[in-house]
């Protein structure tokens, strides 16, 4: 039996929820599947973990996450600590230790689940973003002068390399060579920053040169807002800085129905060290508790960490399982519907249970 270890950080928010929630999912499959087994290592890092150390993971925590074949996250924010101070603390030196230079985010409209977008349904919305995930915006180079005076001044350096933009480049070729329409597009903002930007457009049209079975086209950041709203049939395979693909992704989740329903993995494509693979929603602390979190982020997000593992076909079984429910309209409030996060994760082990996929 084939065996992967699993280091588990549910954190902060609806994190414990849907993280659970996901596991539970997953032992099903396990048990349904027989082929492979998940070993989970749970850490109890995030914001409480800070209260009482004023630090959000100890020392050697790289050391105990390499152990793992791959991360499962869940979110990290507290309303009372500034949310610099716990992204910095948890998931970016995770993301920037390990080197998880690429940000998968998958999008696509679940059956029974309706877009904000009138006449668009499944089939019509099936994207894939990837995100710059080692530098550029979120490079962390800046700093403050002069605090509290009039002529404070504050600066935040976007890092664009070489290296870091070309593998990114190459990465997202691959992705959409791996997709049957076989395009993507490559959204910048060369108009306005003429250094950084420029130098992107440069060097996705020298790796489109070793892809020549994949069609691209360039858009404009702002253009690309409208673009996904107005022509989403238009649009396969995205790639973009950190900063762009983060705000893009977050619209390509509302438009697919919920920020509930998105996954994210934060690859290192080389396996140099594990990745880690989250939902995209964040803490959501203002229905934390409520019982009615959506899963399926994490659903979906376990579904791209097992394919990470080699386990595609019990990945494919799982987004089966999932489509299934929301196609029979087990949704909860985000989507419009009144099931809680223990309804939407029965229904799913029920119907992985009953599958002969």
């Amino acid at each position: 039996m084939r065996q992967h270890r699993i280091a588990a950080i549910p954190a902060d928010g609806i994190g414990p929820e849907v993280i659970a929630a996901g596991l539970e999912v997953l032992d099903a499959l396990a048990a349904r599947d027989g082929g492979f087994k998940l070993v989970v290592d749970h850490y109890d890092w995030g914001s409480d973990y800070y209260r009482k150390h004023g630090k959000f993971m100890p020392a050697d925590a790289m050391a105990w996450l390499r152990t793992a074949d791959a991360i499962y996250f869940g979110a990290v924010g507290d309303p009372d600590i500034p949310d610099d101070v716990t992204l910095w603390g948890l998931r970016l030196p995770i993301c920037q230790g390990f080197d998880q230079y690429a940000n998968v985010r998958p999008t696509r409209i679940f059956p029974g689940v309706s877009s904000p977008l009138a006449g668009v349904g499944p089939g019509d919305l099936d994207w894939l973003i990837i995100r710059e995930n080692s530098e550029g915006e979120y490079a962390g180079h800046g700093g403050r002068a002069h605090r509290g005076l009039p002529e404070e001044v504050a600066t935040e350096t976007a890092i664009f390399t070489r290296r870091g933009v070309e593998r990114i480049m190459r990465y997202a070729f691959e992705q959409a060579r791996a997709r049957p329409r076989k395009h993507l597009t490559v959204v910048t903002k060369s108009n306005a920053q003429r250094h950084g930007m420029v130098f992107w457009d440069e060097i996705a049209a020298m790796v489109s040169h070793d892809f020549k079975d994949v069609t691209w086209d360039k858009e404009l950041v702002d253009a690309m807002t409208q673009r996904m709203v107005r022509r989403p049939q238009s649009i396969d395979t995205v790639v973009a800085t950190n900063l762009h693909a983060d705000i893009l992704s977050d619209l390509a989740a509302a438009l697919a129905g919920s920020l509930g329903i998105a996954p994210t993995g934060n690859v290192d494509p080389e396996r140099r060290s594990p990745s880690m693979f989250e939902p995209i929603h964040g803490s959501a602390f203002d229905i934390t508790g409520k019982g009615i979190a959506n899963p399926v982020a994490s659903f979906w997000t376990a579904a791209m960490m097992l394919e990470h593992l080699g386990e595609k076909q019990a990945a494919g079984t799982l987004m089966r399982a999932v489509e299934t429910v929301c196609a029979a309209g087990v949704l909860t409030p985000d989507l419009g519907g009144k099931a809680t996060t223990k309804e939407v994760t029965a229904a799913v082990c029920e119907a992985l249970r009953g599958s002969n996929a």
